[in-house]
């Protein structure tokens, strides 16, 4: 028996048409005489998520990570659990399988990773779909494949989802509780390998605007005569001249009036200096890729990039379109033969335009789309042999397959060809040029002349240049022909601010991601990349970012803003995460992977050092301070760190007051009317200043035993974890509630809590680092210290680990306590880092 394993029900429907009948209808299945069709929903399989390696990952905590999998686990998601029995079930029956995934780096892994689930041992061979009309799956499976040739193919997928896992999985959660720890408890900060950069490029697009300062500057035209007629040329001054700016712009309004005048001065006689004139061309534009067909939807009509694809997929499974989530805009040779009965069947349409462009293609023209070389898996999306009728389509439907006919249609238009004419003219010692053409063939512009828009905004940029209009009409002559200058023509103009991303803009910038890299040298070797994310990806990724309301639709044009979590996330980040530079190198290397170039092992294992080096930068994040809290009301800054909040505690015996940032700060105070005592804990403080201890003491005990109670998290997680709890007891057994640095001086508003002053200052409270005699662990009995240095503590990887005797036993802590807090119990004499 050969077993079908489509990736989706619609598929597995059209494969089974067009094999062998009859077909009979199973539970999940078709049964024909060709052989048996199955279909999953996508991925069946999911990776496990950090709690499902490990109860102890439930709990958030900084010191877990990076979670990084000893062996990568995969579950069957509880919506497939069926199918996926069903499919197992025919495997076992099957003397051999057809791979009919969608034909690339996903689909190949989804159909792949199940058969390794299940240990499939039965040969496996691959069908490429790109189209799922008839002739199109019937050719596909006379050719059928090897599936071991696409094994590459599975390793890069299976790199990019394990990287993705590994990268937001832990930056995720660090940076998350970085926001915890700056009093944002109720705020989950998603980090991706793709997601992340995509999003600061909308802030610091939104900052560059910001900051944005116009400058007004002046541009002369000067009205030439020549014999054959009138013309305009523009003045380009010179490096030296008087009143330009950095940019070469006159900003000097004085200077350009005197310019004026001078240019009206007689003699008024010039000269032609130089004059060229070439025959240019201008090959057909390429069919479509999905993220060019994205673009376009996106500028024409103001569909988001999701809209488009949707839209595009329901075309492919109506079978009018072909595979939609292609990246290539080439087509295959052996596909050149179809080209009249698709431009018969665009003729029959319903579109005016359509037929009329259709009726007047030369079949017989082959552009340069026609490339086998260029051709992987798939090709650009083009209009099937199937015919379609407007009126049976929505009116988006029928926008999109519009945009995919006419590019079709464009490829069987001569090349457009024109006359380009570029003069320089020597007037008074000063440069004039001018420049225009003369159309010879529109050719295949002839489609797109009636839908021409503004090409800055296109781009973009903002339309800031002083380049001539080079559609321009220029009379007839040559080189030292005479010219006399007329009249001038002086406007202002004002640089305007770059334009904000759009969906579609933006989702052209993740594809161009080379122009937004910021090394230079990195600039150059990925302009030829495939950008960041994939096809099917990115308009995911900029509704997601739309959805968790880190960038809102502004305006008619739905212009993106980015809101203020998305300021504090990127301003977070280091650059290695906000700059596309690591992951535009990734994307390189993934798709190398796929043509056999590199390996998974060492690609997961350079993206878990650059996740630990992440974390551990992380750790040490300053995170905007929450302002408010959660009930509105503002926030208690700690007056100790200020990177944290003062947040009410309950425990055993009665509320208390904790640092957001514990357990990098420990401090603490008693409640007082439901505010922070600030002033009891000031009051202790300096006691302890004089030798007072009696209130410090029971003021400790309370607080521990109130802390060993705190509330939970807003993740459902303990706050602070069991460990943490017992060191935070141990530490409190030993060590007063306020030895930790200041990390501001006193003002009068709000203390700054430092280590007490021994010398009867009672005025405030001191600024210095605490003493190496003040840390707790010198107190404490240590055995072997000239040995202890061979461990470098693996937390902070600045002090060394030193064997300690506590009450309940040995244990092993850091050297640079309190800075780090880092402990490991003791086994034989050598500290347990499992």
């Amino acid at each position: 028996m050969r077993l079908y394993i489509a990736e989706k029900p619609s598929m597995g429907a059209e494969i089974a048409k067009c094999l062998p009948g009859p077909m009979r209808r199973g539970d999940g299945f078709i049964e024909t005489q060709g052989g048996v069709v199955t279909w999953g929903f996508g991925h069946i399989l999911r990776q496990a998520e950090p709690q499902e390696y490990d109860e102890k990952y439930k709990s958030w905590r900084a010191e877990d990570l990076p979670i990084v999998p000893a062996e990568w686990k995969l579950l069957v998601d509880a919506s497939c659990a069926k199918q996926f029995n069903i499919i197992k079930g025919l495997i076992d029956k099957a003397d051999e399988i057809v791979h009919a995934g969608d034909p690339d780096r996903e689909g190949q892994l989804l159909i792949d990773e199940v058969l390794d689930f299940v240990g499939n041992t039965k040969p496996v061979r691959r069908i490429l779909l790109n189209a799922l009309d008839e002739k199109s799956i019937k050719e596909a499976n006379s050719s059928l494949r090897e599936n071991s040739e696409f094994f590459n193919l599975k390793q890069s997928a299976l790199a990019r989802a394990r990287a993705d896992w590994l990268i937001g999985m832990n930056l995720s959660r660090a940076y998350t509780l970085a926001a915890q720890r700056a009093g944002h408890r109720r705020l989950v900060l998603p980090v991706g390998r793709v997601k992340t950069p995509t999003l600061a490029l909308v802030v610091r697009r939104e900052r560059e605007i910001e900051n944005f300062k116009p400058v007004d500057y002046y541009t002369i035209k000067g009205k030439f005569h020549h014999e054959n007629g009138d013309f305009y040329a523009t003045w380009k001054p010179k490096d030296i001249q008087a009143g330009l700016d950095s940019e070469g712009r006159l900003v000097d309004k004085a200077v350009a009036d005197a310019k004026m005048a001078e240019f009206l001065e007689s003699p008024t006689n010039g000269v032609i200096s130089a004059y060229t004139k070439s025959k240019k061309q201008e090959q057909q534009r390429l069919p479509f890729s999905l993220s060019s067909l994205q673009v376009l939807a996106g500028k024409r009509f103001g569909y988001d990039p999701q809209q488009v694809l949707d839209t595009a997929q329901k075309l492919y499974e109506r079978k009018l379109t072909t595979y939609p989530r292609s990246d290539c805009e080439y087509l295959p040779t052996n596909q050149f033969k179809d080209n009249g009965a698709i431009l018969k069947h665009l003729q029959n349409f319903g579109d005016e335009q359509l037929a009329k462009w259709a009726a007047a293609a030369d079949g017989s023209i082959k552009s340069r789309a026609w490339n086998d070389k260029k051709i992987s898996a798939h090709h650009a999306i083009i209009p099937t042999r199937v015919p379609a009728g407007a009126e049976k389509l929505t009116p988006m439907e029928r926008n999109i397959y519009f945009l995919v006919a006419q590019a079709y249609i464009a490829q069987f238009y001569p090349v457009h060809t024109y006359n380009q004419t570029k003069i320089e003219i020597d007037y008074k010692d000063e440069l004039f040029t001018a420049s225009g053409r003369v159309e010879l063939d529109l050719g295949w512009k002839a489609l797109y002349t009636s839908q021409t828009k503004d090409k800055h905004e296109e781009n973009g940029d903002n339309g800031d240049n002083n380049e001539e209009d080079d559609t321009a009409s220029l009379p007839m002559m040559k080189k030292k022909d005479g010219v006399a200058y007329l009249e001038g023509e002086m406007s202002q103009k004002a640089t305007k601010p770059p334009m904000r991303f759009t969906t579609s803009t933006l989702l052209a910038a993740m594809k161009d991601i080379h122009k937004f890299v910021k090394d230079p040298e990195s600039k150059k070797k990925l302009k030829d990349v495939y950008g960041i994310g994939t096809e099917a990806t990115r308009a995911t990724i900029i509704d997601d970012l739309i959805r968790r309301k880190f960038m809102n639709q502004t305006g008619k044009k739905k212009y993106l803003q980015p809101t203020q979590s998305a300021y504090m996330l990127i301003d977070a980040m280091p650059e290695e995460l906000s700059y596309p530079d690591f992951t535009a190198i990734w994307e390189d290397k993934l798709h190398s992977m796929a043509d056999g170039d590199g390996s998974l092992n060492d690609f997961i294992e350079n993206q878990v050092k650059f996740t630990t080096e992440l974390c551990q930068k992380a750790y040490g994040a300053k995170l905007q301070v929450a302002s408010t809290t959660e009930g509105g009301e503002a926030a208690n800054v700690c007056p100790r760190c200020k990177s944290g909040v003062l947040l009410k505690r309950h425990g055993k015996n009665g509320d208390f007051w904790g640092c957001s940032a514990f357990p990098k700060c420990r401090m603490t105070c008693d409640d007082k009317d439901g505010k922070p005592d600030l002033e009891g804990a000031k009051a202790r403080n300096q006691s302890r200043s004089f030798g007072g201890g009696s209130n410090f003491s029971s003021g400790k005990r309370r607080i521990v035993t109130a802390a060993a109670n705190i509330e939970e998290s807003p993740f459902g997680n303990p706050y602070i974890s069991e460990e943490e709890m017992a060191a935070f007891n141990q530490e409190f057994q030993l060590m007063d509630s306020f030895t930790a640095s200041a990390s501001s001086g006193y003002n009068e508003t709000i203390p700054s809590f430092g280590t007490p002053r021994s010398n009867g200052n009672q005025g405030g409270w001191s600024k210095e680092e605490p003493k190496a005699s003040a840390a707790p662990m010198e107190h404490l009995s240590t055995e072997n210290k000239k040995d202890d240095s061979k461990y470098l503590c693996p937390k902070c990887r600045e002090g060394s680990l030193r064997r300690i005797k506590g009450r309940n036993g040995n244990f092993w802590g850091c050297s640079n306590y309190p800075r780090c807090t880092a402990t490991f119990d003791d086994e034989k004499n050598m500290p347990v880092f499992n």
